[in-house]
């Protein structure tokens, strides 16, 4: 039996989830835990599974993991970039029109990682983001895949992205480089209009801004697209529960590519690795299909005092492979920090 007096998204029995990128892969997880403390709109609450839980002791001072030594993931540098040259000429030979390449880097610590600690600096540095820690994968990343409240849904599609600039001129500058970019207008579309192809068939009404706005974040400013809708009412309440919608996008154009099936074969034959959960969904769903559910991005698979870490990049036509390792080596430095501030 499940007792809610406050009946709020996120209130009751709750699970939080973690899924691998390609459907292919093993280690997708789904958590139930036994506490959870929740706080929304100046309400917070306390949700116990089983017996009243005690109170958990206070842990001992954060630590850091000591001398943090840095080493190439399954592609060096040099091999990554010909991956990339590789996939543009996949592109402009018409086979695909954009596929997203990820890279992989390891961090081996003196002592164990302290994830908490971790999880503070990631949260402190870029509160706009969704920071997230579930089976031993942590990180914050700057992406929702789809939001659900009752009948309101949204989501946030990032892709196209500049470093921040020295000062408040050089990153101005930089910022409108990025909103009159062909290449990552180009690269931002696709993902745009596959969000809009997956959820327009499920709502009643979708708003899909007209044009991207900046998103500036701590270190990186990416072309960022609102997207809002109401689902229809079935006997029972919302048509399409969270998870179901988190079925429908995913793999969205901003972490695969377009077309998918044909982005993700390339990635699969060209990355030189398993993402594992990097770029899937993570979240959470509560018993009234209501729920959050961000892409893993700007993350770390985490394992006492190792740490592999992703990053990766919107490759279309007009992409340069130097660039997009200059662009991949940048979504690699919030959990450098975190890891190793």
């Amino acid at each position: 039996m499940i007792e809610d007096p406050l009946g709020l998204p996120g209130t009751g029995l709750v699970a939080f989830g973690s899924f691998t990128f390609d459907p292919d892969s093993a280690g997708s997880v789904l958590v139930v835990p036994r506490t959870v403390l929740g706080r929304r709109a100046g309400r917070a609450w306390l949700t116990t599974v089983g017996d009243r839980q005690e109170p958990a002791q206070a842990a001992g001072a954060a630590a850091g993991p000591g001398m943090v030594r840095w080493h190439d993931g399954s592609l060096a540098a040099p091999d990554w970039e010909r991956a990339v040259a590789t996939a543009v000429a996949r592109i402009r030979s018409g086979a695909l029109a954009k596929v997203v390449l990820a890279r992989d880097l390891f961090a081996t610590a003196a002592a164990d990682i302290d994830v908490p600690l971790l999880l503070q600096r990631l949260a402190g540095r870029y509160p706009d983001c969704y920071t997230f820690a579930c089976a031993g994968l942590a990180g914050a990343t700057p992406e929702l895949l789809i939001r659900r409240q009752d009948a309101h849904i949204s989501s946030l599609v990032l892709a196209g992205t500049v470093p921040r600039g020295r000062d408040r001129s050089d990153d101005e500058a930089l910022g409108a480089s990025l909103l009159a970019s062909a290449k990552d207008t180009e690269e931002h579309e696709y993902a745009v209009a596959g969000v809009r192809a997956t959820l327009a068939p499920l709502c009643d009404h979708l708003e899909v801004d007209s044009r991207p706005s900046l998103l500036k974040l701590a270190n990186v400013q990416h072309l960022a697209t609102c997207v809002t809708g109401k689902l229809p009412w079935g006997e029972c309440g919302p048509a399409h529960s969270v998870l179901s919608l988190v079925a429908a996008l995913h793999p969205t154009g901003a972490v695969c590519g377009t077309p998918t099936d044909v982005a993700m074969d390339v990635i699969r034959e060209l990355e030189g690795m398993d993402r594992g959960r990097y770029a899937g969904p993570v979240g959470w769903v509560d018993t009234e299909g209501n729920g959050e559910w961000g892409i893993a991005l700007r993350c770390a698979e985490i394992a006492g005092p190792r740490a592999r870490l992703f990053a990766g990049c919107g490759i279309v036509a007009g992409s340069d492979p130097a660039a997009e390792l200059a662009e991949a080596q940048a979504k690699f430095r919030p959990m450098q920090y975190a890891i190793d501030a």
